[in-house]
């Protein structure tokens, strides 16, 4: 990826020698620094704290809605800056002695380090890719799903030790992925890109934080009318309403339950969720997750359905993650479940297998072949250059200008890495020992989980910091645990949490710390700040989850929900279909010899052999540079997030992005310079702010409004089956 779009040179030359070898690196990193300027400030703790807080508090109050909004650390990073530089202008500049030592509230300009040290306290805990702990999903599953109880002091641990695990082993590593030159970590790239932009001397009429707060402003007017008063605009699918009765024409039309042909949205929520802001990803991106998304949707999700009847196809909706019985109806989960919360075995006989909708099995198919293809390409395309920079980073560390720079400051004692990695294992081990009747989790099983995620993070992480690409193997933990222990979902569901998200969490913490690397900033504050931010906002998450399964009746049961509520909680609906996939009734009743979707193992042996393919037609015409370009975990991966995201989100992603990324980037490159970044941050945070004020000043005290425009999107012959004799409430029959 170019990381240098911003056009920013280093601040001074050095001696080729001393420069980094990574180009992107030495175009958009400054070979300067400035070791004088004060981090542990008030006010980098005051909005460090406070966006902590809030940032943890929306996107968990976020996560439930049908369109979930993630605010990004670039939110905090252009809406802190002004805020920042308030305080460095009136805050009292008055000396203080604590013991040998001065402090002031005040004590100078606003910095670049503070502003970094304050992002990285509100990304601390917001969880890998989610903007929310992953373990939040668990809780929701057992009392909004399950119905079962969990204590609050039980999610909290579950919660706080998942987030901290992943230290020690971003600890134990980071000399071998921060440290060197070659591991370069592209995406901390455009965050230095952009802390530049945002501290460089801004003389325009029209400066950022101006056009920050007149688009922060239009933003938060605009959304009460997709999200209050006209909510049809959020998903407008004007070919239902030209075909009320067709539903042939709804499966095609439809951008929640369909193709989505023709769907789009006016509402900003609809566009950035699942994928981020369109805004921020590079174009290449965006193209290769539309060729994936075209692939997927347009050619082997029709020929699947209307073609070859694939599973049975027709008997269930075109596009749900609901799980069906073979007539059609929804699965009734909860009657398989006994007192011990585990499977029932005879209930599950009367009820039958399990099926799932043709795009939801396909989706589970690709992943297995994006898992392996991730793997198989890397190694192949990569493979070299990684052993070489594994070996290298191994013996030594060729320290670059940023490295030796950074020896000025004191560095981190292992063992606080050590300390944290051992308390938060054995208040795991407390956890699974005396709450086991909560979360199921044996003690062998977390010692297990964690020995995955050692072994796996060094290799992933060497992946990510010079490829830009993390394989996901959640699929795999599910996978494993299912086989090992079979009816346990919970079990399986917290295996899957200490041993993928752990990893994933050390990957996000070792960036964060590459960051800190590229922008100076001590180790020791970088750490606890990490720390501190991370406990924070797992407590803030788990507060709001509770606060929020307490207060709305029927939350995340979309049957019993009325038609235009938001509370549908997409993500956990996934989640909990993943937990009774792989550990209610296990991988073998769905997988294996026992399931009815055995076939789509062979996606494993594809996703090996593709990129092999790709690699051996690269070497047989390498003068052809495109068949290089063929990425097939980004093909493969592209609807990954399908379910729950559904077409009108990728719709209107791949058409704002192309919009801002190709045509503004290219035609209208200072525009885009000074304003996409500080845009994208503006259209996040104006949501965000009306979001709540709607929900605490109408949604709590039962005020709504009800015509044809709160009605959804009039698609509801979307999700009917089509087969003959399949007889489903409010659908016709065939």
């Amino acid at each position: 990826m170019s990381t240098s779009t911003l056009e920013i040179e280093p601040a001074t030359k050095h001696d080729e020698n001393d420069v980094s070898p990574v180009e992107e690196v030495r175009l958009t990193v400054s070979n300067d620094d400035d070791p004088t300027l004060p981090v542990w400030t008030f006010r980098m703790w005051t909005l460090g704290l406070a966006s902590c807080a809030l940032l943890s508090f929306l996107n968990t109050f976020f996560s439930y809605r049908t369109e979930p909004l993630i605010i990004s650390m670039i939110s905090v990073q252009v809406a802190t800056l002004p805020i920042g530089r308030f305080m460095a202008r009136a805050l009292p500049k008055r000396k203080f002695q604590i013991g040998s030592k001065e402090f002031s509230l005040n004590p100078g300009p606003f910095n670049m380090k503070e502003h970094v040290l304050i992002s990285i306290f509100a990304n601390a805990g917001s969880g890998f890719g989610s903007g929310t702990a992953y373990a939040i999903s668990i809780v929701d599953i057992i009392k909004a799903f399950y119905h079962r109880k969990i204590s609050f002091l039980a999610s909290w641990i579950l919660v706080i030790t998942t987030q901290v695990l992943g230290y020690g082993w971003a600890g134990i590593l980071r000399r071998y992925v921060v440290d060197p030159a070659e591991m370069w970590w592209p995406s901390s790239l455009v965050q230095v890109s952009l802390f530049r932009a945002l501290h460089e001397k801004d003389n325009n009429r029209m400066s950022r934080g101006k056009f920050f707060f007149i688009a922060l402003i239009c933003s938060f007017a605009w959304f009460v009318v997709p999200g209050y008063l006209f909510p049809t605009l959020s998903t407008i699918s004007w070919i239902c309403w030209i075909y009320p009765k067709s539903v042939a024409a709804q499966q095609i039309g439809s951008g929640m339950g369909g193709l989505g042909i023709g769907a789009f949205s006016l509402d900003w929520t609809v566009i950035a969720s699942y994928l981020y802001s369109p805004l921020i990803s590079p174009f290449f991106a965006i193209v290769n997750v539309a060729a994936g998304y075209v692939l997927v949707m347009y050619m082997l999700l029709p020929i699947a359905y209307w073609g070859i009847n694939l599973y049975n196809a027709k008997n269930f909706a075109i596009f749900s993650s609901h799980l069906f019985d073979a007539g059609g109806q929804i699965y009734n989960v909860s009657a398989l479940v006994n007192n011990k919360f585990e499977i029932d075995m005879p209930a599950y006989e009367r009820q039958g297998r399990i099926n799932l909708s043709v795009f939801f099995s396909l989706t589970y198919g690709i992943g297995f072949a994006s898992v392996i293809s991730t793997l198989t390409h890397v190694a192949l395309f990569n493979g070299r250059e990684i052993y070489k920079q594994y070996r290298r980073a191994s013996r030594s560390v060729k320290e670059d200008i940023h490295t030796r720079l950074m020896r000025k400051y004191k560095d981190i004692p292992n063992w606080w890495f050590h300390l944290m990695l051992l308390m938060s294992l054995v208040l795991s081990l407390v956890m699974c020992i005396f709450m086991k009747d909560q979360v199921q989790m044996p003690w062998w099983g977390l010692i297990f989980a964690a020995g995955l995620a050692l072994v796996f993070t060094l290799p992933i992480s060497i992946i990510t910091a010079t490829t830009n690409q993390s394989p996901g193997l959640n699929i795999i933990t599910e996978y494993i645990m299912g086989l090992i222990l079979p009816g346990k979902p919970i079990a399986n569901v917290c295996f899957k949490t200490y041993g993928y998200i752990s990893m994933s969490q050390a990957i996000s913490f070792l960036n964060d710390f590459k960051l800190g690397h590229y922008m100076k900033i001590p180790p020791i504050s970088m750490f606890i700040v990490q720390c501190i931010g991370t406990i924070v906002a797992g407590t803030v998450n788990i507060g709001v989850a509770w606060w929020l399964l307490s207060s709305i009746e029927n939350i995340c049961q979309d049957q019993l929900l009325p038609p235009n509520s938001p509370w549908t909680c997409p993500g956990d609906r996934v989640f909990f279909d993943a937990s009774v996939i792989w550990g209610l009734v296990g991988p073998k009743r769905i997988f294996g010899s026992l399931g009815n979707y055995k076939a789509l193992n062979w996606f494993f042996l594809i996703g090996a052999l593709g990129p092999l393919l790709v690699w051996l037609l690269h070497k047989a015409f390498p003068s052809q540079k495109w068949i290089k370009l063929i990425n097939l975990p980004v093909l493969l991966g592209a609807t990954a997030a399908m379910p729950p995201a559904t077409t009108v989100n990728f719709n209107c992603w791949i058409v704002v992005g192309t919009i801002f990324n190709y045509f503004v980037f290219r035609y209208r490159k200072k525009w885009w310079q000074r304003y996409n970044y500080v845009l994208s941050a503006a259209l996040d945070a104006g949501v965000a702010f009306m979001g709540v004020l709607l929900y605490f000043s109408l949604t709590m005290n039962e005020k709504s409004i009800s015509w044809w425009g709160t009605n959804g999107e009039h698609c509801d012959l979307a999700t009917c089956p089509t087969a003959k004799g399949i007889v489903v409430d409010g659908c016709p029959v065939y």
